[in-house]
Parts: structure tokens; C-alpha cells; sequence
């Protein structure tokens, strides 16, 4: 085994064990003094409240190194199936501590936070990125799809904002919900065509052949998976942004 990817299975480790530090610890303390609408929620909202700080935490890291990665690293976009994976494993290897952090607490409260569609989310790319952090291969792409971070920020103020009491017809709340719309159709819509131009522009070459059927079916199978569940995802988003802007209306109206 690389040193690299010895490397990444520790900071898998270490990720893994900080969000749940986050999650148990941390978080309860500082909104214990910081927000009174905090100390108020049933214990079960407040875990959901401390789960929806990790995601947010865990999407600004790793977003920040993608944009990095993508506007700087000139390996990676020079050769995306073969160049230097180094950073692309670093964020990747957060990510997926933040994946099994995540997936045991979808089964711990299950009841109350569990979500099919985010397990099926989190193995599909588990599977996939557990090929880059092994044998570090497809940096470009793996960075591409944790673009889709960025619209995680979003979705989880939608709900703060819920619990917080803001109504629904609010501005800030019909504004928030016009970024999270917007921003998720960005990152995980409007770049498939172009995703799958690059996939297709390697598609049969030497550096394609290199990798064998196993990472090749790693790299398309959870791609087309997680397209699948984004379609589903930006359904239900533009459903609920519609309605809230129809009881908005509704509301001036009265």
C-alpha cells in the first residue's frame, strides 16, 4: 500500500471521528449559549439541528478545496483519469469519514432522520470514491461530483429557517429557497451534459483502458445513480419552491 493512500484511510479515520466529536459534543455546547431557539427544540429536532451543522461544516471544507482543485491544479485537469490525485484524496478522503459519520447516524435515528434515498447516496458514493482513494484515479471527476457540495448550505438554511419560525412567504425564506433552487441546478443538473462530454472524450483511450472493468464500472455505475437521485432531489426542491411562492401570493393577496 502507497504511503498516499495510507495517508487517506487516517484522515478517513480522522474525519470520521471529528463530525462525530462535532455532532456530540460540540455542537449542543455552542448553541446551548448561542441560540435560545436551540434550547427549546425536542431533543430529537436538536440532533437534527446538530446533524444539519456537520453537513454544512463538512460542505464548506470540501467545497472550498474543489474550487481550489479546479481553478489551480493543473495535473489534475491536464490528465483527469491519471494526474496527481494528491489534494483530490485529501478532500475525498474528508468526505467519505463524512459519509460513514453520516450513515451510522441515518441508522442510529433511524426513525427520525433515516432517508433511503440518502443510504442508497452514500454507499453509491463510498463505492466510488473508496477506487479513488486506493488506487487514485479519476481525480478530476471525483472533484467534479463534490461540486455538488455547494448547494448543501442551502438546503440545510431552508430548514433552520423552519424551525426558527420564519414563515414561509417570507423574503428571506423565499429567497433562500430561490439560491438553494438555483445553486442545486447549477452544480447537479445543468453540468451533466458536460460531465459526461468528458467521460465520453476519454471514453476507448489508452488512459481509459489502464484502469480496468472494475473501476470503469466504479466510475459510470454510481455516476448514473447519483444522476437518478438528483433528478429526484431537484423535483422536490421546484415543488416546494412553487408552493411556497404560491402561498406567498396567496398571502399578500389576503
Amino acid at each position: 500500500m502507497e504511503d498516499s493512500t495510507r495517508v487517506g484511510y487516517c484522515i478517513v479515520a480522522g474525519s470520521f471521528v471529528a463530525f462525530q466529536f462535532f455532532f456530540s459534543a460540540l455542537s449542543p455546547q455552542l448553541f446551548v449559549s448561542l441560540s435560545p431557539a436551540y434550547c427549546t427544540l425536542p431533543a430529537v429536532k436538536q440532533n437534527e439541528w446538530n446533524s444539519r451543522c456537520v453537513s454544512t461544516v463538512h460542505a464548506m471544507i470540501v467545497s472550498f478545496f474543489c474550487l481550489y482543485i479546479l481553478w489551480f491544479d493543473d495535473a489534475v485537469n491536464a490528465n483527469p483519469i491519471w494526474g496527481d490525485p494528491w489534494l483530490v484524496k485529501l478532500n475525498v478522503a474528508v468526505t467519505c469519514g463524512y459519509l460513514l459519520y453520516d450513515l451510522l447516524l441515518l441508522v442510529r435515528y433511524w426513525k427520525t432522520l433515516g432517508d433511503s434515498l440518502f443510504v442508497c447516496h452514500h454507499l453509491a458514493a463510498l463505492y466510488a470514491y473508496g477506487y479513488v482513494l486506493s488506487h487514485g484515479v479519476l481525480p478530476y471527476f471525483a472533484n467534479f461530483r463534490l461540486l455538488s457540495e455547494l448547494s448543501t448550505p442551502f438546503v440545510n438554511l431552508r430548514w433552520f429557517l423552519d424551525v426558527a419560525g420564519w414563515p414561509h412567504s417570507s423574503w428571506l425564506v423565499l429567497a433562500n429557497g430561490l439560491a438553494m433552487m438555483v445553486v442545486f441546478f447549477m452544480v447537479r443538473i445543468a453540468v451533466i451534459p458536460s460531465y459526461y462530454a468528458q467521460v465520453y472524450s476519454w471514453y476507448g483511450t489508452l488512459e481509459y483502458e489502464r484502469l480496468g472493468l472494475g473501476v470503469q464500472l466504479a466510475w459510470i455505475g454510481p455516476s448514473l445513480a447519483l444522476e437518478v437521485l438528483n433528478l429526484i432531489w431537484m423535483y422536490r426542491i421546484i415543488r416546494g419552491f412553487y408552493r411556497a411562492f404560491c402561498r406567498s401570493k396567496l398571502h399578500k393577496a389576503a
